[in-house]
């Protein structure tokens, strides 16, 4: 039996397969190791049935995660799960494997994520070039949920949204500048509270507020690191995972159409497509 996972922040996304065939599907409370050490994942593990049930069984786990992106990180997943699936041969690697896995399979490619956050690189078949890029959601993850969270409660606070897009986030969100604050400054998971208003970014989506503010960090997210890695690695296309890309494709087609580039396959949810990859392999 192998597990494939695949893990943002908020949620980390199971598959369990065995002769081919998927035995168990399902979500956990999400692994990342920038902000959680091996006792925190040692209790998400320890508190799920299925895992409980078939760790013995499990003999390879493919693990792919925001925020393993050193060899530490990666080190502290590794030596949680090596604890639990006491059977298994254990990979830990990054996200943006993931997506370009996903999308890809062993081509050479740009891959970008955009979902809870965002990230961009280049990959040449084999693994991630490195970069200096992921800088997290305070310095970068541009266009991603966090960002438009970030932007809408910025605009809220300094009373430059629309007077009609205000009524209805105060109606969605009753609160005041002092909870905002608390909840940005003061709270470890402050990325989780600036991605939370991505529903209510969607719902509004045919607003001139919104759709500006989208191309907007589309934009920053294509000039700040695409057209850079086109100039470097000589790649013109993109492919995308995550739940942002996947939501707002039209508009970032445009957006690449507008720096000369093409985006190419885009898809929510990634773990599907990892799990057949590494079913063709065992």
């Amino acid at each position: 039996m192998i597990a494939v996972v695949y893990s943002g922040s908020r949620f980390a996304d199971w598959r369990l397969a065995e002769r081919g065939k998927v035995v168990a599907g399902f979500k956990t409370m999400g692994i990342n190791p920038y902000h959680n050490d091996e006792r925190y994942i040692s209790q998400v593990l320890n508190k799920n049935n299925s895992l409980i049930n078939y760790a013995e069984r499990i003999k390879k786990i493919y693990f792919f995660g925001a925020g393993a992106s050193s060899d530490e990180r990666k080190q502290t997943v590794y030596d949680a799960f090596k604890n639990f699936f006491r059977y298994s041969k254990v990979l830990v690697e990054h996200d943006m494997l993931a997506a370009a896995l996903a999308t890809g399979g062993n081509e050479q490619s740009l891959v970008g994520i955009l979902g809870s956050g965002s990230n961009a690189a280049y990959y040449d078949g084999r693994r991630i070039a490195e970069s200096n890029y992921g800088l997290g959601y305070i310095l970068a993850d541009e266009g991603s949920a966090n960002w438009m969270g970030r932007y809408l409660l910025r605009s809220y606070l300094s009373e430059s949204l629309p007077v009609d897009l205000e009524n209805r986030f105060v109606s969605y969100y009753p609160l005041d500048r002092k909870q905002i604050m608390e909840k940005v400054y003061r709270n470890p998971n402050a990325a989780l509270f600036l991605s939370s208003f991505a529903d209510f970014v969607a719902e509004q989506k045919g607003h001139e507020f919104v759709h500006n503010m989208v191309l907007e960090g589309f934009h920053t997210l294509f000039e700040t690191y695409f057209v850079p890695l086109k100039n470097k690695h000589g790649f013109n296309k993109i492919n995308f995972t995550g739940s942002v890309a996947a939501g707002y494709e039209e508009w970032l087609r445009q957006t690449a159409n507008t720096f000369g580039m093409e985006v190419g396959v885009v898809i929510k949810e990634p773990i599907h497509n990892l799990l057949n990859y590494y079913l063709n392999k065992n």
